[in-house]
């Protein structure tokens, strides 16, 4: 009996301090910005594709992802909408925003969300030095099955999705700066002339 209540303490103990990794990450949050590397797994066919970029984020409800490499893209949240924009062929993709974001990682960092509300959250403890939470969003159409989320200390060092179309992202952040000034010319977007503009 008294190494089961020790067990269940333990785990308790650890559920609140990987939580209160994911909170503190989040308390007081405005902007951030951070270089990324991605790996985009199919699940079905074991295809990898890798990527690497920056992340701009800017409370509330506005980010910014650039991928770099040979295709250049970035996807930008206005607050209003979800541009994505491939220079290479001149075409734009435009979304409603609110409908986008909807239980998506993006949303639980741009916006204030009550966690429990819109996630159930499981403790998954230590594991490579890092504190792991898994996400599972409430909402039933939501196109994540799950997301991981790692930390070190306070910092985000790694998230994992998994979609329902059987795709995996997997992203290590590193170069993390917390509430750095970003210029908002980061988050406007007018599609250039000569674009193609399609509606999702």
């Amino acid at each position: 009996m008294l190494l089961l209540l020790m067990l269940l303490l333990t785990s308790n103990t650890l559920m609140a301090d990987v939580r209160q990794q994911l909170e503190s990450f989040l308390d007081g949050l405005k902007t951030l910005k951070a270089e990324f590397s991605q790996e985009l797994i199919n699940t079905e066919t074991d295809q990898v594709s890798h990527s690497r970029g920056v992340f701009y984020l800017s409370r509330p409800e506005r980010f910014r992802w650039v991928y770099e490499g040979e295709y250049p893209r970035y996807i930008i949240a206005d607050g209003k909408t979800i541009w994505l924009v491939e220079e290479d062929i001149q075409q734009v993709s435009q979304r409603s925003q609110k409908a986008a974001l909807e239980g998506t990682p993006a949303s639980l960092f741009a916006s204030a969300l009550d966690l429990d509300k819109d996630f159930e959250i499981k403790d998954l403890g230590q594991r490579m030095g890092m504190g792991w939470l898994k996400l599972i969003p409430k909402k039933e159409d939501s196109q994540f099955e799950q997301i991981l989320l790692a930390f070190e200390g306070d910092k985000l060092a790694r998230m994992e999705m998994a979609d329902r179309f059987g795709q995996v992202s997997r992203f290590d952040f590193f170069n993390l700066q917390r509430n750095p000034p970003l210029d908002d010319s980061l988050f406007r977007f007018v599609p250039p002339p000569g674009y193609d503009i399609l509606d999702q």
